[in-house]
């Protein structure tokens, strides 16, 4: 086992590699995270789940914590901003799902999740941070060392390049008792624009000092960045999110190039095999008509690389049943 791909352990969660899914809205469901445990991934989180859907027992929220069928643990993550709310939250996650992680978001920087007090806004209030961590540790039955679930938290640089509050977001987190960190180094007016700062992140690495593990997020879109980001930062571990959709297949290229300094290219009929395989599990999941609808984006990002790729993404957008989908890639396959 190398240096850089390694163990992990979050309190007494123990993962066998430092590889990670991030919760991506709209995409980290059990059929996607379950490609990507296939493909290399040592541990996945779900999407993000509104705590206030939570309590109001809300079904379509409950779907979205469901353990993939090959999922020896994972992290459902829970966003808001009031510590009640969020706690009451904890406890229906544990309840449903027994899942081996409760994340808290702490950076989106969506404005309809901002201005309830939830993502990005809780990196900028570090004191309400630390009341709605403390709250969910506490729900999650405190300390691991006691037997609680370990409890971990997504943070942002900040709220903007003249309000970086990174170090007091960590320093809060790490009051609450939570048994990780993970940031994306750009502020919630960067967005998703521009690079991310992992000079931050090396500073963050450096502050903890080994108390808990600190994982990294942002601008991997490739193995080699995930190399890079280790050795640069310090990292514990990183998390893949746009890098991965589509494209479950980075986290296998990245394990191969941690351990042997090489990876090999992905047969295309692997690449479309492994698309058919997450909308048959999306079937299951939800129906035929939600899971086509959904896989058209996933599709047209496993056809990248293809050759004609561009003409079949004109026909997948039209795609509406799984025959469609077996019309479409049957010729390439036949190639």
């Amino acid at each position: 086992m190398s240096e850089l791909f390694h163990p992990v352990k979050i309190g007494n969660v123990q993962l066998s590699g430092n590889l990670f899914l991030a919760p991506v809205a709209g995409y980290s469901d059990a059929a996607f995270r379950s490609v990507c445990i296939e493909n290399g991934a040592a541990f996945t989180y779900t999407e993000m789940v509104s705590a206030e859907a939570l309590v109001r027992k809300n079904q379509k929220t409950e779907i979205l914590m469901q353990r993939a069928y090959n999922e020896k643990a994972y992290a459902v993550q829970i966003f808001g901003g009031e510590p009640q709310i969020m706690s009451n939250a904890a406890h229906i996650v544990l309840e449903k799902t027994h899942c081996e992680v409760i994340d808290i978001n702490c950076g989106c920087p969506v404005p309809k999740i901002v201005k309830t007090g939830a993502g990005s806004a809780l990196t900028r209030d570090p004191e309400r941070l630390y009341a709605v961590a403390k709250a969910v540790v506490e729900a999650a039955g405190g300390s691991p060392a006691a037997g609680g679930v370990p409890v971990t938290v997504k943070i942002r640089s900040g709220w903007e390049q003249k309000q970086m509050t990174w170090k007091e977001a960590a320093q809060a987190a790490l009051d609450a008792g939570v048994s990780a960190i993970t940031i994306h180094p750009r502020t919630k007016a960067q967005g998703y624009e521009g690079l991310s700062d992992w000079n931050i992140m090396k500073e963050l690495v450096e502050m903890v000092d080994g108390r808990i593990p600190v994982f990294g997020s942002g601008d991997l879109f490739k193995p080699e960045d995930a190399k890079r980001m280790i050795e640069t930062t310090g990292a514990d571990g990183v998390m893949f999110a746009r890098g991965a959709m589509g494209n479950p297949f980075i986290f296998r290229d990245a394990v191969s190039l941690l351990t042997n300094g090489t990876y090999e290219p992905v047969p295309v009929e692997i690449r479309i095999h492994t698309g058919f395989s997450e909308l048959e599990r999306l079937v299951k999941e939800t129906s035929e008509q939600h899971a086509c609808l959904e896989m058209r984006k996933r599709f047209a990002a496993y056809s990248k690389g293809i050759q004609n790729g561009a003409a079949l993404r004109t026909k997948i957008v039209h795609a509406a049943t799984v025959q469609d989908y077996h019309d479409i890639f049957d010729q390439v396959l036949a190639r």
